[in-house]
């Protein structure tokens, strides 16, 4: 008898699980069948968003690849690819309920399933997540291209990650020609990590204008076609672009309440399945443990895959391990960048190496037809 396995989210966790399943667990399992779910039809390599949205950076099949495709080569009784969104899940009949592309409801029943649906920016407005369908996406970046190209004045709000390495994108590419704006809610750049000054010093080679403790509450289209920004304490500042990059929303909406944190993250165990539910898994930013991050969706991942190839064995699921100490590496160019692995800090040289110069854009096609697994 078939065993089915439902795949939600077509992004760095879920793409990992289905290669691995059909890589790695099929040649076993005889009757395993993956179905991928997702809204968008290209992998969207997010990390690279930051250099994107700067006209002629990057070309677009450096940052997104058809998923289907690099499916192909699976027998067509072990892989569906469904462009869609899930809607709901029963647990108790095994169930997903999806809206296709085309507009019609489908209902997947399952053996187990695998929710990797990740996370969207609160603000929609540039994609520094792949909140919509492919097009949409496409869209959105190259309508922000534009504005980019014509403006001479950009506001960045958020000085976390994104914000710091979409500002430094920005100057490192137009240097003088462009005033560039960072606004820190904080008192210190990303949150007061460890890394604040080193990013502070980066950034203020490249001629950003870092402002700390410059919270925004409103912006508002102006006749002239500019934003104004304005912040806690009354200022406004009038800018012709504005980018926000603050705040991330779980896409958990479709399951149910109890299987869900109080901030509706996934809540799972230490086997990554989901709390109250047989055979419901979970990976990526959807989960959100410790944080949000690609080194840890891909290492969840390939726990999941794991556990759930010893569940179709008959075999207990071990405790996913990921990464033994908190890293973080900020880019600030194409040329820097600041990093630590745990308390240590790494020379600006290997941020570069390691992030700064690709973004990660290398291992997009690897991802995509699964030889990165």
């Amino acid at each position: 008898m078939t065993q089915t396995i439902v795949v939600l989210g077509g992004a760095y966790a879920g793409v990992g699980v289905a290669h691995r399943l059909l890589k790695h667990t099929k040649p076993s399992v005889k009757d395993l069948k993956v179905i991928l779910v997702s809204k968008n039809s290209h992998f969207y390599w997010n990390l690279a968003s930051v250099r994107a949205i700067v006209p002629g950076a990057l070309k677009e099949e450096q940052y997104s690849l058809p998923i289907e495709k690099g499916f192909a080569k699976y027998p067509a009784d072990a892989f569906e690819f469904v462009l869609g969104s899930a809607e709901g899940v029963d647990v108790a009949d095994k169930t997903v309920r999806v809206a296709t592309a085309g507009g019609e409801e489908k209902v997947l029943k399952y053996d187990h399933l695998v929710v990797a649906t990740g996370t969207r920016t609160v603000n929609a407005s540039v994609p520094w997540k792949g909140n919509g369908t492919y097009e949409e996406t496409a869209a959105q970046i190259a309508g922000i291209q534009d504005k980019v190209r014509n403006a001479s004045h950009i506001v960045i709000a958020g000085a976390g990650a994104t914000g710091v390495e979409a500002a430094a994108e920005l100057a490192f590419e137009f240097g003088a020609k462009k005033e560039v704006v960072l606004l820190s809610g904080d008192a210190e750049l990303l949150g007061g990590d460890s890394l604040a000054s080193n990013v502070a010093t980066e950034l203020k080679k490249l001629g950003v204008k870092v402002r700390k403790s410059a919270r925004v509450v409103d912006t508002k289209e102006l006749p002239d076609g500019k934003t104004e920004v304005e912040l806690q304490g009354g200022e406004k500042i009038a800018t012709d672009l504005y980018l926000p990059t603050m705040g991330v929303a779980p896409n958990t909406e479709f399951l149910p309440a109890n299987l869900l944190t109080n901030k509706k993250f996934v809540d799972i165990d230490e086997f990554y399945k989901v709390k109250g539910a047989e055979n419901v898994w979970a990976a990526g930013d959807a989960v959100w443990k410790p944080k949000g991050s690609f080194v840890l969706a891909d290492k969840q991942a390939a726990g999941v895959a794991k556990n759930i190839d010893l569940a179709l064995k008959g075999k207990p699921p071990v405790v996913v391990k990921t990464i033994p100490m908190d890293v973080l590496f900020v880019a600030t160019g194409r040329s820097r960048g600041a990093g630590r692995l745990g308390s240590v800090k790494v020379f600006s040289i290997m941020v570069y190496m390691i992030k700064g110069k690709t973004l990660g854009t290398q291992q997009l096609a690897g991802y995509v037809d699964g030889s990165a697994f």
